[in-house]
């Protein structure tokens, strides 16, 4: 009779923390729907504080294998960041001056070569002036009791400078932000990762958020040299293309390349409609300008079928349609900064969702799902004729 008495009670014991849980879960569950809601815009209005923090913690991330070796050497944390962040500037700051001390002479040209432009655009532009003509004539038809006064034409904006001029102060003091973030997490890494883990209530626990923080470092900075090392070297492919054509600075040319080539997609485009404007202000035949693109093209295409896949597709592969989602985001959020920030920030999300497990609290609420997926059971099912 006692043992019947402590099994009913152990049994409510057990139905009362089901239900104590399931509301915990719920509140989670719509806790969780409200953030996701609001983070977005949040992050948007935020950007000036939450953009440079982010960029700061992907950059730190994808240094601390650089730190690491340092550290193997004996070198002590703060002089090991501190070197980092000086050999990433180094590198970042060369290939901006090679990027935008050519790129000012282009944007000075511009003006000049627009005739020239226009000439080897002539065919297209007569193209669309006869549309233009027949979808007017055609509105006017359906339309005549519609006024036909012309649309006042907006200047074109001529206050890039001040734009810069106001803007810069706000860019360097985000810039040094970023800088100290970068540095103080780097410094301060092998003492925070060594205190996260050790405080960790059990063992497996422990080995839990090791692994989790090991396997984001590898994959993150596995995936941002990798890509560096392709974007840099079909960079150097294509500067050496136009060189051979004869398209002016084509230095910068491959800068730009590899810049764009970071972001999947919308980075390729962006980089051969300038190809494509850079080609039509130097060369005086259409045809002959259409090269600069096309080269671009070739080599993106052997790129991102053959040479990517084979080495990025080994250690980490991503769903085309999560990285077009991921782009679609952060460049709504960041604009073109949040394109580059895109894919290493799903890759850190799905590595670390990977490693520790995914939450299924609708399942846990709604079936008889846990709060994560590899949990064990809780309690065993009881004992048969019990």
């Amino acid at each position: 009779m006692s043992g019947g008495l402590l099994r009913s009670a152990i049994a409510g014991r057990a139905a009362e923390a089901l239900r104590r849980d399931r509301l915990l879960a719920a509140i989670a569950l719509f806790a969780g729907i409200g953030v996701m809601i609001a983070l977005p815009f949040a992050l948007r209005a935020g950007a000036g504080f939450f953009l440079p923090v982010t960029a700061a913690l992907v950059i730190a991330i994808a240094l601390v294998p650089m730190l690491e070796w340092f550290e193997r050497r004996r070198v002590p944390s703060p002089l090991a960041a501190f070197l980092c962040i000086s050999a990433f500037l180094a590198v970042a700051n060369a290939a901006v001056v090679a990027i935008i001390v050519p790129a000012t002479g282009w944007f000075a040209l511009l003006p000049e070569r627009v005739v020239r432009i226009r000439h080897n655009l002539r065919p297209l532009l007569d193209l669309y002036s006869s549309l233009d003509q027949f979808v007017s004539d055609t509105s006017a038809t359906f339309m005549r009791g519609a006024s036909h006064g012309r649309a006042p034409v907006a200047a074109a904006p001529n206050s890039l400078l001040d734009v810069v001029a106001s803007s810069a102060p706000v860019a360097i003091l985000q810039m040094f932000f970023a800088v100290l973030v970068v540095y103080f997490f780097l410094s301060g890494w092998t003492r925070m990762r060594r205190r996260t883990i050790t405080s960790r209530g059990s063992f497996s626990s422990a080995l839990t958020t090791a692994r989790v923080i090991q396997e984001m470092v590898d994959a993150t900075s596995a995936y941002l040299a990798t890509i560096t090392l392709i974007n840099v070297c079909l960079g150097a492919l294509v500067a050496f293309a136009l060189w051979l054509i004869g398209l002016p600075d084509p230095l910068m040319w491959g800068g730009i390349v590899t810049l764009f080539n970071y972001m999947p997609y919308l980075g390729p485009i962006a980089a051969a409609l300038l190809l494509s404007l850079g080609g039509l202000m130097v060369f005086k035949d259409a045809w002959y300008a259409a090269f600069p693109p096309l080269v671009f093209v070739g080599a993106h295409l052997i790129e991102s079928n053959v040479i990517t896949p084979a080495l990025v597709g080994r250690r980490l592969t991503i769903n085309p349609l999560l990285i077009l989602i991921s782009l679609s985001f952060w460049g709504w959020v960041w604009g073109a900064t949040g394109a580059l920030l895109a894919v290493p920030l799903l890759i850190i999300v799905k590595t670390v969702l990977d490693a520790a497990g995914t939450p299924d609290i609708a399942g846990f609420l709604f079936e008889e799902g846990t709060l994560t997926s590899p949990l064990p059971e809780v309690m065993p099912p009881p004992p048969d004729g019990g």
